[in-house]
């Protein structure tokens, strides 16, 4: 590995500590290096504070270093375009930065590609690219959202190996165990929006709220899909009035509703169950990425309740395939994720 690949996962470590809490922003971390020794650290904590880049240049001049001829590694292309905050183009300008190393490209049209240029009209070495698929990853979310209007739709479910949700008379706590429910809580920290089906809502009861850490304030929208669920059935779960229904049963209105929620700022919507929704939300094409957690259970029974409910298909040629797919242990369960959708 090289010193731009080692200078960027750093900066990408720092990013990863905004996780969930610059929405809508990306997570953005920076380090400024000089003589091979990082003197500046920063990431991007909350939308509508300082960008990575300010942060950083923040902390070297707290530790008297001068970043005049530095060297400023960070994971996305910085913005060029005064918004809440002024461009962080201007700022490295101004504190004398020689060489700017970018992870990945800035999707946001306001953005694309401008920063490269006004740095390099400024006499600044620009570097694309280093570590560029881990940048990416990072913030898919975000990428889908800003080019799209729609947020990023992740489905998660959790199943037995042989493809069960829940017992025929509905019974479905717990499939999988505590770290995968864990990792749930992780999605719901990043997630502004998520949804389930009515059936799993009276069935299962789920609050839909970060509880790790149990201080989190940035609680995502509860969707309810339902054709029957009353406003007061839906009090009787939610007295916080903290939750909405809708009615989702074609792709058009799938289609019309991800607007909508782009549109009022929701970036990432987290799909957690039950059987039916999740064969809907596929069946519309309104996935963009899948993450399975399957338990070393066998449950059988034709009656109990599949991952995935809807029409039967007549062909394997009719089967999804996953693209950059992953696979690992989260305690006993695996976990296999990937995407539906290209971006």
């Amino acid at each position: 590995m090289n010193r731009d690949s080692e200078f960027m996962l750093e900066a990408l470590a720092l990013a990863r500590m905004g996780w969930g809490l610059t929405n809508p922003n990306p997570m953005v971390g920076a380090v400024i290096v000089k003589d091979d020794t990082v003197i500046g650290r920063g990431f991007h904590r909350k939308a509508g504070e300082a960008h990575a880049e300010i942060n950083a240049l923040a902390d070297a001049g707290r530790h008297g270093h001068d970043v005049r001829g530095a060297t400023i590694y960070v994971t996305l292309e910085p913005c060029s375009t005064y918004g809440r905050t002024p461009p962080c183009t201007q700022a490295l300008i101004e504190a004398g930065i020689s060489r700017v190393v970018i992870g990945a490209v800035d999707p946001n049209p306001k953005h694309a590609g401008r920063a490269q240029e006004i740095l390099r009209s400024h006499g600044i070495q620009v570097d694309c690219g280093v570590e560029n698929a881990a940048c990416w990853d990072l913030n898919k979310h975000f990428f889908r959202w800003i080019t799209s209007g729609k947020p990023f739709v992740i489905l998660k479910m959790a199943m037995t190996l042989d493809g069960k949700i829940a017992c025929a008379n509905g019974h479905s706590r717990w499939v999988t165990g505590i770290e995968a429910r864990r990792r749930v809580q992780k999605w719901r920290r990043l997630a502004d929006a998520v949804m389930v089906g009515g059936n799993t809502l009276r069935t299962d009861h789920p609050q839909l709220t970060v509880r790790e850490p149990e201080s989190w304030e940035r609680q995502p929208r509860r969707i309810v899909v339902s054709n029957s669920l009353a406003d007061e059935e839906l009090m009787e779960f939610f007295p916080d009035g903290r939750a909405e229904t809708v009615a989702l049963s074609n792709a058009g209105e799938w289609e019309e509703y991800l607007l909508a929620l782009g549109q009022s700022g929701v970036s990432t919507l987290l799909i957690e169950g039950g059987g039916e929704l999740a064969a809907s939300a596929v069946a519309a094409g309104a996935v963009d990425f899948v993450e399975f957690h399957i338990a070393p259970k066998l449950l059988g029974g034709r009656d109990a309740v599949p991952v995935l409910g809807g029409e039967s298909p007549l062909s394997m040629d009719d089967a999804l395939q996953l693209s950059r797919m992953k696979t690992f242990l989260c305690g006993d369960d695996i976990v296999i994720n990937g995407f539906l959708r290209e971006m």
